[in-house]
């Protein structure tokens, strides 16, 4: 468990056990201590995420100001761009992060924004939250919705396993896939977007930005000065203007000012 505590403010990753490496990248748990409430931003995942919270309600803040308070449980994704959320003190959160197609595969259709209450029959998750409320210890919370999750879960589609596996970066994964499989290029754009919520250009445009993203922070944990031009080559940016773009496209906010902020930003790695 990655775990970080600054001045009350506990967070940490959980790992998961190898049975859902392919379907959870991990689940994420913070706690509120300081006596105020405090606020975050996540960096975008393109991943779909629960959000159980414990002890308040947690307030999410979409780029259009719009505020969204969370007493219990709420599904949001994939997430493409950035989102600030707010912990009063005194309140928790714990974030399962569904990795690739794994939430199609629980529920279905990939893309959604709204109570988990409409997902499925007999509030079942309102009452996974009851469960979770009176288990203290954040690895016990992680096993018990595991064990949940367990009889929902539907095998994965040979397509998806292929979308998802792909790492030739010198191929165009949607042609290499279609022709393998003896699909239309249309088809095997058509199931990813249903099953993940996303194209692969959209991820590949995202995974280029993360990566420049991952090399700022650890020039800044090495204490090195940071050379964009740098930046640009190695992530196989245009020019700088594409780099900016992208900044403000997923974070709202230029890289200059990713710099100043980016200790109070999430990083999730996909």
């Amino acid at each position: 468990m990655n775990q970080d505590t600054h001045q009350g403010y506990q967070q940490s990753r959980l790992p998961v056990p190898a049975e859902y490496e392919a379907v959870f990248s991990y689940f994420y748990h913070a706690v509120n201590n300081t006596g105020a409430s405090v606020t975050k931003t996540l960096l975008p995942t393109y991943q779909t995420i629960m959000v159980f919270v414990f002890g308040g309600k947690g307030v999410l803040h979409s780029a259009q100001e719009t505020l969204l308070e969370v007493a219990q449980c709420m599904v949001l994704g994939p997430v493409k761009q950035a989102f600030d959320y707010t912990l009063p003190a005194g309140t928790s959160i714990l974030v399962a992060n569904f990795k690739d197609d794994a939430f199609y595969r629980f529920f279905g259709r990939a893309t959604m924004v709204g109570h988990p209450d409409e997902l499925v029959k007999d509030n079942c998750f309102t009452a996974l939250w009851e469960s979770l409320q009176h288990i203290p210890a954040p690895g016990a919370q992680v096993m018990h919705i595991l064990d949940f999750c367990r009889p929902y879960l539907q095998d994965r589609h040979l397509l998806s396993a292929q979308l998802a596996n792909f790492e030739d970066e010198n191929l165009n994964p949607v042609k290499t896939i279609a022709d393998a499989t003896g699909q239309s290029e249309r088809n095997v754009q058509l199931h990813q977007k249903k099953q993940f919520g996303y194209t692969m250009k959209e991820r590949q445009r995202y995974q280029r930005f993360l990566k420049a993203v991952q090399m700022v922070q650890q020039q800044v944990a090495a204490g090195a000065p940071i050379d964009w031009f740098d930046q640009i080559e190695a992530c196989g940016y245009y020019d700088q203007s594409q780099l900016i773009h992208d900044f403000q496209h997923y974070l709202h906010l230029s890289p200059k000012q990713y710099l100043k902020f980016q200790e109070d930003i999430c990083l999730a790695k996909v």
